[in-house]
């Protein structure tokens, strides 16, 4: 058994590593083991999602704007109309919008839109997801006392497949 260095003789905590700086690959993963005060960061809801591109293609062309304006925001819809990718870029947001369901636990049932969920970008260019109505009601019923919550997105898409894979994180105030 290898012996303990002299300065944590009698310490029972564990060493928890320096997070990595904001930007550098782990940051997001990284997780607090602090107690006490602070808190700890919690994942309080995960959900996943693939969609067929083509799928959502043929939806577009049978429904139009009635689909559009039924599922997406405008500003949703405003980037997808200025993409290459126009119909992958929706696909990518169906799935997102169904991912984040799953993780607020409800699936799309207990009174939850579609509009209720938006995709939207940082000035990073990283994606985001902003939520309103019932989806955010059910939110914050989901994040415990004394933390706000976090929701992090990644999409990615290979044709003929869209994913989105969105977690909910709970952050002490």
């Amino acid at each position: 058994m290898r012996a303990m260095p002299k300065s944590r003789a009698g310490c029972n905590r564990r060493l928890v590593p320096r997070p990595p700086a904001a930007g550098q690959a782990g940051a997001a993963c990284y997780r607090s083991a602090t107690r006490g005060r602070e808190g700890r960061r919690i994942i309080i809801g995960i959900g996943s999602d693939l969609a067929n591109i083509e799928r959502i293609g043929r939806t577009i062309d049978r429904f139009g704007a009635r689909f559009l304006d039924r599922v997406y925001t405008p500003i949703e819809q405003a980037l997808a109309e200025r993409r290459a990718e126009r119909v992958a870029t929706y696909a990518k947001r169906w799935a997102a919008k169904e991912a984040c369901s799953k993780a607020l636990g409800t699936g799309l049932r207990m009174g939850i839109r579609w509009k209720d969920m938006g995709v939207v970008n940082l000035p990073t260019g990283q994606p985001t997801l902003s939520l309103a109505g019932w989806a955010a009601e059910r939110l914050a019923g989901m994040t415990p006392p004394g933390h706000r919550a976090r929701v992090h997105l990644t999409l990615t898409d290979d044709h003929p497949w869209a994913m989105a894979v969105v977690v909910i994180e709970a952050l002490p105030e």
